[in-house]
């Protein structure tokens, strides 16, 4: 009997994180796709950053993205539509930054550059995950390891990539692939209601929302979201 081919899957960490973000989905998702996890903090755009991907991608595939992620996840669609089969915005959002969360973003680059980014990143763990999970000592230790291995010049790069992305909500409508839009209920980020609003705009979206769950979605309910992104990818 022939092996079924499996889709290869593109998934796109947040800022400032890496490929053990993804860690259970590469891990139990391999059965039916070939997922890989590229760099971005190497690039200070979001349009550097899905160049890079797209450079680097197969003629077609699947792309998930959180957070950070989903904002390059975006720019491939508008980029390369016709080679992306299947798209996936986990906690996310398709605004532009506003001028409020730009200055909170300087504040918190030049304490980075002061070197406290470690004491930045600590600060910020409260908005990253369910309030419940910061008693998680393995889970926090993983998001640590996973910043201080980003490192402060990434760190920067990802931010200023942030800053200056663009406002996707114009090219919503015009996704055509099937598309999971996913968050967590307790995102304090990115809440449920700039998941609604993306889902209400990309035709046929399936909006799904994880319970127990803050803004790292894959790593704080790993069994969920990859049991979600399995049927997205086997769905017709």
């Amino acid at each position: 009997m022939s092996t079924p081919s499996r889709t290869p899957l593109i998934l796109l960490p947040g800022m400032p994180l890496d490929a053990a973000l993804w860690a259970h989905q590469t891990r139990h998702l391999a059965d039916i796709a070939l997922p890989m996890v590229p760099v971005l903090s190497g690039e200070d755009s979001i349009a550097a950053m899905a160049a890079r991907v797209l450079d680097n991608a197969p003629p077609r595939f699947a792309v998930a993205g959180l957070s950070m992620g989903g904002y390059v996840a975006l720019e491939i669609l508008r980029r390369a539509p016709e080679r992306v089969e299947r798209l996936a915005l986990l906690d996310t959002n398709a605004r532009a930054d506003t001028p409020e969360q730009t200055a909170t973003r300087r504040e918190a680059m030049a304490l980075a550059r002061q070197g406290k980014y470690r004491a930045v990143m600590q600060a910020g763990l409260a908005r990253l995950v369910h309030p419940d999970r910061l008693a998680d000592r393995a889970l926090i230790d993983d998001v640590l390891a996973q910043m201080e291995r980003v490192g402060v010049d990434g760190y920067l790069r990802e931010q200023t990539a942030i800053i200056t992305r663009p406002d996707s909500r114009p090219g919503l409508s015009a996704i055509a692939c099937p598309t999971l839009v996913l968050c967590g209920r307790q995102d304090a980020l990115t809440p449920p209601v700039l998941h609604a609003e993306m889902a209400e705009a990309i035709p046929g979206a399936r909006l799904v929302l994880i319970e127990e769950c803050g803004h790292l979605s894959s790593l704080e309910q790993p069994v969920a979201v990859t049991a979600l992104l399995r049927d997205w990818l086997l769905r017709p």
